[in-house]
């Protein structure tokens, strides 16, 4: 497989972090981002130029368009755009969880995207070429209690994703991706210990990795989970 550009939301950490490490085994060169600047700084020290992380936080629209034009003007658009940037609510009823809390999930699960997308997606379509991976979740395509907000915020992955599918040129793809359950800082935010049951994220990286880098044109439009991952 040629070697590709992939921006990647959410790499310091988790999914992220572990995709980050397979990606650059592989040959592949990343642009990432986080928020965190003292992870940022151990990205670039552990995978050094051509790879290039930024700190960004992506509820910013002009920090992410800075990000964007400096991969754009450097290295060009990217063969495969990762969405993986995304928090959990602390587990509660929907209506005991504060407006702020809600408003601050949406604005990086689904606004932050949906930044991340405006930014990078017109050189992408000029170009006719690259697949765009949206992070859903099984709870984008179920249910659960204590999660509403995680679920609505995933749900519009879904929904944001098969819409832009329908908009892109041949030669493309959108695909929305339920990346499985992982042995995650987020996960255990949720389940607590028993999240410990799942594999780690560098486990999962193994086949999520290649899986990915394999998702072209054919599978535009389609919801995607990622082989043997563990959903329930």
């Amino acid at each position: 497989m040629r070697s590709k550009i992939i921006v990647l939301t959410g790499a310091t950490r988790g999914c992220g972090r572990a995709l980050v490490d397979v990606f650059a085994a592989g040959g592949h060169t990343i642009m990432g981002c986080g928020r965190n600047a003292e992870a940022v700084a151990a990205l670039n020290r552990d995978h050094p130029v051509p790879h290039d992380f930024m700190r960004v936080d992506i509820r910013d629209d002009a920090a992410v368009a800075v990000w964007a034009s400096h991969i754009l003007e450097n290295y060009g658009p990217p063969d495969l755009l990762v969405n993986n940037a995304a928090v959990i609510n602390s587990p509660l009823p929907l209506w005991k969880i504060p407006g702020p809390d809600f408003d601050a999930l949406m604005d990086i699960n689904v606004n932050g995207t949906a930044r991340v997308l405006r930014h990078f997606l017109p050189a992408m379509v000029a170009r006719k070429k690259g697949v765009i991976v949206n992070f859903s979740s099984g709870w984008g395509r179920s249910t659960s209690p204590e999660v509403a907000p995680y679920c609505a915020s995933k749900w519009a992955i879904e929904g944001l994703t098969r819409s832009l599918a329908q908009e892109l040129p041949p030669g493309m793809a959108a695909v929305a991706l339920n990346p499985g359950i992982i042995d995650t800082e987020m996960l255990r935010a949720s389940f607590g210990e028993s999240a410990g049951q799942y594999p780690a994220p560098d486990v999962w990286a193994r086949t999520a990795g290649p899986y990915l880098l394999k998702l072209g044109p054919a599978d535009n439009g389609k919801p995607a989970t990622v082989p043997g991952a563990a959903t329930g």
